[in-house]
Parts: C-alpha cells; sequence; structure tokens
C-alpha cells in the first residue's frame, strides 16, 4: 500500500511533534505522610542540625552573609622620646637622634641598650685585629699590598707584622677588639623611652580608609595615655619597656645584647558597625639571641686631625607588622549560603526514604511491589482511604 507525498509530509512533522514535547512536560512529585516515630524525630534532628549549622557556624561564626577584604594597605610612622644619661667620650646625654637608627620613622627601628666603644681611631696603619680569619702571615709575600681584608678593617699594606703574626692594613686604628657587651653599660632609661606608632590603613574594595589614632581629643590623649590592655586598649604611644615585658622577658635580660621584637597590629573590621574597626596590639619576641649594629661618629682632635669613636650596637629592634580583614553584609553569600543549607535539608528526606525502605522492620509495607497499606500510628490501614493524589511510588 503506498502513502502519497501529502500523507508522509504529515506523518512526518507529527513525529517530530512527539519528540520534542519532553521538553514541554514537569514532573511532579506525589507525597505519602508516614507516621513513624523514629522516620520522623530522624527527619527532625537533621533539619535542626542543617539550621544550627547555618545559624550558629555560617552565619554567627564565619560571618557568611558578609564578603571580606584582606588585602590591607597600610603605612607606618614612628616616634620615640626619651633621654639617657651615658657615659660616652662624644657625650654624656643621649637623646632619640643618638640612640634610634634609623631616624626617619619607618615601621622598622632599632634603639640602642647598650654598646661597646672603641675610642680615638684614627687613619693610619696597624695590625689588624687576630680575631679575623684569612689574616695569618709568616712573611711579607702572604699580604699581598692592596687587597682588602675580608671581613676585617682595613687594606693590607703588603708587611707581615712577624710579632703579632698578621698582616699589617691601612684603616681606622686601633681596630675593634671583640668583647663580651658590658652590663655596666645598658642604657637603663631605655626602659622608660616611650613609642608613638601612628598607622594608616585602607581597604580598596570597600573604599575604606582608617587610623590607629582617634580623631576625639587627641592633644589631650597623647599628654595622658600610654597602652595598656585593659585601661587604654587603643592608645597608639608604648612604654618600651611594656613592650619588652608583653613578650614574656625582662628588660635587663634582653637589654644586654639586644633583641628583635615584632609588633603586631590587626584591624578586624566589621563595617556594618561605625564602631568595629580598632587595632588589635600584639607583640612577640623574634629572636632573642642577640641583635647588634655598628656605626661610628666623627670629631677632630686639638691638633686638627680627624678621628672617630666606633661603637658596636646592641639594642631593642621593632618590626612593625600590619594585617587585618574588613567584612560588608553583601546579599549574594547571604542567599548562596541559604540555598545551600535547604538543598542539604532536601536531602534529608532522601535519607530518611532510604532508612525507610531498607532499614525499618516493616519495610515490605512501602515498597513499590506492596504499595497498598501505610502505617499511621505503628498500625497498618489500607491505603484506599487516602486520597488518589497522595499516593506515591518509591523510586530509588
Amino acid at each position: 500500500m503506498s502513502t502519497s507525498p501529502a500523507t508522509g509530509a504529515g506523518m512526518a512533522w507529527q513525529n517530530n511533534q512527539n519528540r520534542l514535547q519532553f521538553l514541554f512536560e514537569y514532573t511532579t512529585v506525589s507525597y505519602v505522610g508516614t507516621h513513624n516515630k523514629k522516620i520522623g524525630l530522624l527527619y527532625r534532628i537533621f533539619q535542626l542540625t542543617i539550621m544550627g549549622y547555618l545559624i550558629g557556624w555560617v552565619f554567627l561564626k564565619n560571618k557568611g552573609y558578609q564578603v571580606k577584604d584582606d588585602t590591607i594597605e597600610s603605612s607606618v610612622v614612628t616616634k620615640v622620646k626619651g633621654v639617657a644619661r651615658v657615659n660616652t667620650i662624644d657625650s654624656n646625654l643621649w637623646g632619640p637622634e643618638d640612640y634610634v637608627f634609623p631616624n626617619q620613622g619607618e615601621n622598622f627601628l632599632s634603639i640602642l641598650t647598650n654598646f661597646i666603644e672603641t675610642k680615638e681611631q684614627t687613619l693610619g696603619n696597624c695590625s689588624e685585629n687576630p680575631d679575623v680569619a684569612n689574616n695569618d702571615c709568616s712573611k711579607n709575600e702572604e699580604c699581598t699590598a692592596g687587597e682588602a681584608v675580608r671581613a676585617g678593617n682595613g687594606i693590607k699594606t703588603g708587611v707581615c707584622l712577624i710579632p703579632n703574626g698578621t698582616c699589617e692594613i691601612y684603616g681606622w686604628c686601633p681596630t675593634e677588639r671583640q668583647r663580651e657587651p658590658d652590663p655596666a653599660n645598658i642604657v637603663r632609661e631605655a626602659e622608660n623611652f616611650t613609642l608613638y606608632i601612628r598607622n594608616f590603613i585602607r581597604f580598596s574594595r570597600f573604599n575604606f580608609s582608617a587610623s590607629n589614632v582617634p580623631k576625639e581629643n587627641r592633644k589631650l590623649l597623647f599628654k595622658r595615655c600610654t597602652y595598656d590592655e585593659t585601661l587604654h586598649p587603643y592608645c597608639p604611644i608604648f612604654r618600651l619597656g611594656d613592650i619588652v615585658n608583653k613578650t614574656g622577658h625582662k628588660f635587663e635580660e634582653l637589654a644586654l645584647k639586644g633583641v628583635s621584637i615584632g609588633v603586631l597590629i590587626e584591624w578586624l573590621c566589621d563595617l556594618d558597625k561605625d564602631t568595629e574597626c580598632r587595632p588589635h596590639y600584639s607583640f612577640v619576641c623574634l629572636d632573642k639571641v642577640s641583635f647588634d649594629f655598628r656605626f661610628a661618629r666623627y670629631s677632630t682632635d686639638a691638633a686638627g686631625k680627624r678621628q672617630r669613636t666606633f661603637y658596636k650596637a646592641f639594642g631593642i629592634h621593632l618590626d612593625i607588622m600590619v594585617c587585618g580583614v574588613a567584612r560588608r553584609f553583601n546579599i549574594i553569600p547571604t542567599i548562596v549560603n541559604i540555598a545551600s543549607a535547604l538543598t542539604l535539608m532536601a536531602a534529608g528526606s532522601y535519607f530518611c526514604d532510604i532508612m525507610l525502605l531498607y532499614t525499618m522492620k516493616k519495610r515490605s509495607v512501602y515498597t513499590e511491589s506492596k504499595l497498598d497499606r501505610v502505617t499511621t500510628n505503628d498500625k497498618e490501614i489500607p491505603v484506599q482511604i487516602m486520597p488518589e493524589g497522595l499516593k506515591r511510588k518509591f523510586s530509588l
């Protein structure tokens, strides 16, 4: 039997329509109410657990309703104040310009607390320090003229000073001698020096800027306050002895040979609250073995000859480190976290279905092959008394 071209085209069109019908289908789910105390209690516990996770952990603990910016832009300015009596050839009174290095007020600085002094050095020829390595000699040929002494104090002249067993050098003489620091030279007034730290920060994501120096009553605050965790937790003026004590050590113990201390300024800013952006200070001992550096002070003697006083200085090195996080409410992470919790809640019903179909003693009642009775109040009743629309076939 043959079909006309028109009939064939119509059948092809009908087949194409049938294939496309699935694009416009929607399947909904029918539910069966199961009055089983164990499954019902398990389902409620699951729901309460998800709600507790959402409210307690996501929102309260991790502030999942906010976005954060942990890229902090920071600038630090420092200033040290205080005077101390010292016993040196140059002066008997030191101010910040004498004991602070560098003195430009940067985010790292060293405050001199002890020193070894080599007095009245002048340029000339002398014996190299015998403690300098690879400088021993027994004849002139072993001292190459014009060669700098590695880790030494001058340039070799080509002469071997046989009595000393070292090469002669041209440099500042007499050379520095290795000695242990003397506790008598500790700058004891340094414990009461004050350190002023001014910190400017900015979170570019929120275009938010702040400073650790309060705007209100600034002059009055600077005259009266010194940092204290309880009384003045936001005062930007610190006593040097308190900084050392906060690391768990005594000032004299660390002032003898020097130490490196980290001053950490941490900003935890909740920009949804105007008052919740204040710095928190902490102090840690980075290296208590020793910290030393060298410098010289130049002058001329009575005859007009240039000379210098050489210092090996021990001090407290402060490294000021700034970190922080700013947070602000945003609707997108809030919706994402709530949707994730709701999805987990939906997964709870599938978990309860598995428990119902595979672990309960009367699980055969709920299987697809025997879906003719349900349990209510732990008693079986015919499913026909239920509305037709509430019947559900369990499929896993």
